[in-house]
């Protein structure tokens, strides 16, 4: 008889005690407590970001041209197809990748060779750092006419001025070389928060090993492929994925220093998309390009961010 009463009190469901229940009460109060504040800046970030996203989806569904009055009609797919029939987009696009990556990776090699140089210890580090850091908090249209009137003028500019001795000429670098002369504004503001992040980087790996690994005799080239670099891996990463996410929305450079010309030579995908849009009046093709954009963007973001989530969690999970 026991043995029965035993086995079907083993059958009977558990049913949550009082106590329970009230501490997962206790614990969503809470949580709703402290998320209570965000909810604001969550419904602003929603108005300002999504809505306008949303009116976009609709507008790149029409054929909606401003210079004729009473042409807009639903054409469905019709801008997409054209979009990616377009040789201009392609070539824009093209010349995107190339800022993107040439900038990010000129401004990595140039941030982890001043961070090395910053992380030792001279007379003056502080004075240098801070001039170091300066291009970083000059707003990028100022920038881009620094870089326009003063470096890369043809007859008053740095560039030129310094390589004259080298047998070069009044050469016009803003018209024969666009896209590199946006670039090279680009990387001048970027590399500073490269080097601040890799300085970081190199500030919190521990010395100890570095000098266990001195004392056994190990070169400083061996130190730095070893142990420096690997440890660096991850703020690399890091610089890399959110400057190429900043570097997306690039429009002031070229809007200032190149006009996206010669023809679309130096045109990025903001600023193509602004001269369909307030050029061409054509908004049903502009807000395609635009989705497009986005897309795209959204995808390769996330798939940088999570390969680099997970390196910070094997990380971790290693130590």
């Amino acid at each position: 008889m026991s043995e029965t009463l035993t086995a079907v009190a083993d059958s009977e469901p558990d049913t949550p005690t009082p106590s329970t229940s009230g501490r997962d009460r206790i614990s969503r109060a809470e949580g709703w407590r402290r998320r209570g504040p965000l909810l604001p800046a969550l419904i602003f970030l929603l108005v300002v970001t999504q809505v306008p996203f949303l009116f976009t989806l609709y507008y790149s569904t029409q054929s909606w041209n401003l210079v004729r009055p009473g042409s807009r009609h639903f054409t469905g797919l019709q801008n997409y197809a054209d979009v990616f029939g377009d040789s201009q987009f392609r070539q824009v696009a093209l010349n995107t990748v190339i800022m993107i990556v040439g900038t990010v990776l000129i401004s990595v090699v140039l941030g982890l060779l001043l961070a090395l140089l910053l992380d030792r210890a001279f007379f003056g580090r502080g004075v240098v750092r801070t001039l170091l850091i300066t291009p970083f908090l000059v707003t990028p249209v100022a920038a881009a006419l620094i870089w326009k009137t003063t470096m890369l003028d043809p007859v008053f500019g740095l560039v030129n001025f310094v390589l004259s001795p080298f047998g070069v000429g009044q050469i016009d670098w803003v018209s024969k070389f666009p896209l590199p002369a946006v670039m090279a504004d680009l990387v001048w503001q970027w590399t500073p928060f490269m080097m601040l992040l890799i300085l970081a980087g190199l500030q919190s790996m521990p010395r100890d090993i570095v000098e266990a690994a001195r004392v056994d005799g190990a070169s400083s080239f061996s130190i730095f492929r070893e142990l420096t670099l690997p440890h660096l891996r991850r703020f690399i990463e890091l610089g890399a994925v959110l400057g190429a996410i900043y570097l997306v929305n690039t429009f002031d450079a070229v809007y200032m220093m190149t006009s996206g010309g010669p023809g679309i030579a130096s045109a990025n995908l903001p600023f193509y998309i602004y001269q369909r849009a307030f050029l061409g009046f054509d908004i049903g093709q502009a807000a395609a390009m635009g989705v497009v954009t986005v897309v795209a963007t959204t995808i390769v973001a996330t798939l940088a961010l999570r390969l680099l989530f997970k390196s910070f969690t094997g990380k971790e999970e290693a130590a």
